[in-house]
């Protein structure tokens, strides 16, 4: 569970921050003050501090500083009302991890601190190489097959250079725990570490979080943002999923690659950088390129180095090794007793075609933990999770497809004013999102796990279906 220490003096602000976060599962401390923040941060070291700029004695900039020498890789995100922002671009220029502007929205600051935790993380927190089963304080790259050798030798090879790197392989080979490995073996390990997903952020958004922007670029651009690429200079950007990167938004990696300069969003000025790019994909870029998606010049600068990472099909032997090493993890993420498998079930897993790798493999096994009653994990442990039907029909099942039905039928008689599918379906959504804040008891992070989604995007639909806690978990007899 990630901590995250709250310094502001206004004290309404911490409680609503303590509440709003412990909601969302983190662990909350508070400072008012800039060298109560800097006690806490000694003591009780945090996974991420949210720092205000205006405070009394040690202003926020100072604290920062003092912050920043204790622990260079710790997140530091700045809150800073208008009048002050200047000072909150200084911070982020000295290596801050972001700034927001108060007031602020919330699913905009749980995007940021979801952001910054993980940017923390992957800094300060190395990736085990082949760690034993046994051992899941640490992130790892799990695999002694042939084919992860010749991953773990390519490792070696390039970390200790700035070559650009391109690490390609299918969705759930582990591709960012790969970034990571590179990272933290390079010369640049003790500068930032960023990770920019080209197909999470929006396509208008893209440009302005790599590049930033001036004020008045465009409109609402009240204030100079800087973006990403220059917030991380002497250290490393890891660009996921580069091969649906716009086009516009490709040449301008291109210049960044030739010219070691970028130009934020509506300036003039050229700014020099120095960042080492590694990039990934699990697009196939040579059909990119006749197909005219991807910038042939780009293509040739990225693939300095290739890694390749095989699909989990093609390293089933390391399927055992990856099984227990979920299973002790999240077991103790659970805070339950890893309850082990059978011969049988481990060989079921073993055999399996796994098209979503590694990635599907994991979310199998937390799913078998969550349901399971405390014995070794079984074949219908397994097929229960995989959702697998029996060859006998379920007589339950079918009466329930039988309900559905009638309520769709009813609901088309007096459609809605808008789109009847979207209106179906956001009623389902917003009943299965309730069905998984019951099972896990209200714990919204455990619930964001069960249904595959981040936290911020549970926390939207919560608002937008209007769930709360208080009725979604249902009370105990």
């Amino acid at each position: 569970m990630s901590k995250i220490l709250v310094v502001d003096d206004d004290d309404q602000l911490r409680r609503s921050f303590k509440k709003l976060l412990r909601e969302e599962g983190y662990t909350v401390e508070e400072a008012a003050s800039g060298e109560a923040g800097l006690a806490a941060v000694k003591t009780c070291m945090p996974d991420l501090v949210i720092l205000d700029v205006r405070l009394p004695g040690m202003n926020g900039l100072d604290t920062f500083k003092a912050i920043h020498q204790i622990e260079p890789k710790l997140p530091v995100v700045i809150m800073t009302a208008f009048g002050t922002t200047d000072t909150a671009i200084e911070a982020t220029k000295l290596g801050a991890f972001d700034y927001i502007l108060k007031p602020f929205d919330i699913p905009d600051i749980l995007r940021i601190i979801q952001q910054a935790l993980d940017a923390g993380r992957f800094m300060r927190f190395a990736v085990d190489m082949d760690a034993s089963p046994g051992k899941t304080d640490k992130d790892a790259i799990i695999g002694r097959s042939e084919a992860m050798q010749e991953v773990y030798k390519s490792i070696g090879r390039v970390a200790a250079t700035d070559a650009t790197v391109l690490i390609r392989g299918e969705s759930g080979t582990g591709k960012e725990l790969i970034a990571r490995a590179v990272y933290q073996y390079s010369r640049r390990c003790d500068k930032p570490f960023l990770v920019i997903n080209c197909v999470a952020i929006p396509e208008s958004l893209l440009e302005s979080e790599l590049f930033g922007y001036e004020k008045g670029a465009f409109t609402g651009a009240a204030h100079r943002r800087i973006g990403k690429i220059e917030q991380a200079n002497g250290g490393t950007v890891f660009l996921d999923e580069i091969g649906d990167m716009p086009m516009n938004l490709q040449a301008k990696i291109l210049r960044l690659l030739q010219e070691k300069s970028v130009e934020r969003l509506g300036g003039r000025q050229t700014i020099p950088v120095d960042v080492r790019i590694i990039a990934a994909t699990n697009r196939n870029l040579e059909s990119a390129l006749s197909q005219g998606r991807f910038r042939e010049d780009l293509y040739y600068r990225l693939k300095v180095i290739t890694i390749w990472l095989p699909p989990l099909g093609e390293r089933a032997g390391d399927i055992p090794l990856l099984t227990q090493y979920f299973l002790a993890r999240f077991a103790a993420e659970l805070g339950i007793q890893n309850p082990g498998i059978s011969d049988e079930a481990l060989l079921l897993l073993k055999s399996g075609s796994w098209p979503g790798n590694i990635r599907e493999l994991a979310n199998t096994i937390q799913k078998m933990l969550i349901f399971n009653r405390g014995a070794p994990i079984s074949l219908e442990d397994i097929a229960f999770a995989c959702g697998e039907k029996n060859t006998v029909p379920d007589p339950r099942i079918e009466s329930m497809e039988d309900e559905i039905r009638r309520w769709v039928r009813e609901a088309a008689k007096q459609p809605p004013g808008g789109n009847l599918f979207e209106a179906c379906m956001d009623r389902f959504a917003g009943i299965v999102i309730n069905e998984a804040l019951n099972i896990t008891g209200g714990n919204r992070s455990q619930a964001a796990k069960l249904l595959g989604l981040s936290r911020p995007t549970l926390h939207a639909k919560i608002d937008k279906y209007h769930l709360t806690i208080e009725t979604s978990v249902k009370k105990a007899p």
